[in-house]
């Protein structure tokens, strides 16, 4: 990882830190509503913490995974039932994106 790479990361995990989970994913797993929450957050935020109250660790790192391949998003963490997410936007609202507030 290049030193631009682990900064732009570490940052990202200082902004994520002061966020309240959005989205939760529970003993549904990840259905059509929650994508569609997660879809909607996303755009509207660009970086969001998402909390999968869901078994197994193994459960959590594959929920993690199929919602980033699901959304185009990114994970920037993953700490115990919490995940960090980023999907830059082509165009952030500068009222919503955590990405411009917290600058």
């Amino acid at each position: 990882m290049s030193k631009n790479a682990n900064q732009d990361s570490r940052q990202l995990r200082a902004i994520g830190h002061k966020l309240k989970p959005v989205v939760t994913v529970a003993g549904n797993g990840l259905t059509e509503n929650v994508l569609a929450e997660l879809e909607r957050a996303l755009g509207d935020h660009e970086l969001i913490k998402v909390k999968l109250a869901v078994g197994s660790r193994e459960a959590r790192s594959a929920i993690a995974a199929e919602i980033c391949e699901r959304t185009g998003a990114q994970l920037v963490q993953a700490v115990g039932n919490v995940v960090l997410l980023l999907r830059r936007a082509a165009q952030p609202d500068p009222r919503l994106s955590n990405l411009i507030r917290s600058q």
